[in-house]
């Protein structure tokens, strides 16, 4: 069987949660390969946040990439993918993706995305932002990119933050198609 595979890049912005729980959730699903790259800001992130370290979270990807790695498979167009999320992404990796300064893997992997028309979700943490970081999600919204800015709905009354994490995730991933049963209730009405 054909694997899909996905792109999972993390930066230094706050929310390493995200980039983690996606990458349990996608390691419980059999039809789907995972490509991790994490900058050297995210990885310090990581263990500020999470209290985990690199080689943990490397054990939750099929693949790991390293970030100078340019000359990775997911560095070229031929290397089929689904496409890439980057969770979180700072406001330096916003930019780099805005002007296509693909200046290491996760930069070069979304331009490789975008130009290729496959699906990328950028989930930008920072808050409040100024008139550049409005403008760059603009210029990526205008190539073709998301922007899913990690905001909890509170319509689902959850009652944890791992709870309004999952939801985002879940949200997330179903834009790729992933099975996302039971990480968050779609919005039906009221």
């Amino acid at each position: 069987m054909l694997k899909k595979r996905l792109i999972i890049a993390m930066t230094g912005a706050t929310g390493a949660v995200y980039g983690v729980r996606m990458l349990q959730v996608l390691q419980t699903q059999e039809e789907w390969e995972t490509h991790l790259i994490i900058s050297s800001a995210g990885v310090v992130n990581l263990k500020h946040e999470m209290n985990m370290k690199r080689a943990e979270l490397t054990q939750l990807a099929d693949v790991v990439h390293g970030i100078d790695d340019i000359a990775a498979s997911i560095s070229s167009g031929g290397f089929k993918t689904e496409g890439m999320i980057i969770a979180p992404c700072s406001m330096k990796t916003l930019a780099a993706v805005a002007h296509g300064f693909g200046d290491n893997l996760i930069s070069r992997g979304a331009d490789v995305v975008l130009k290729e028309r496959r699906r990328l979700v950028v989930m930008p943490r920072e808050t409040p932002l100024n008139l550049i970081h409005i403008r760059n999600m603009a210029t990526v919204t205008e190539m073709g990119g998301i922007i899913f800015p990690p905001m909890p709905a509170f319509y689902s009354k959850s009652d944890s933050l791992m709870g309004m994490v999952n939801e985002t995730v879940g949200r997330v991933l179903d834009m790729f198609g992933v099975n996302v049963d039971g990480l968050y209730t779609p919005w039906t009405g009221l």
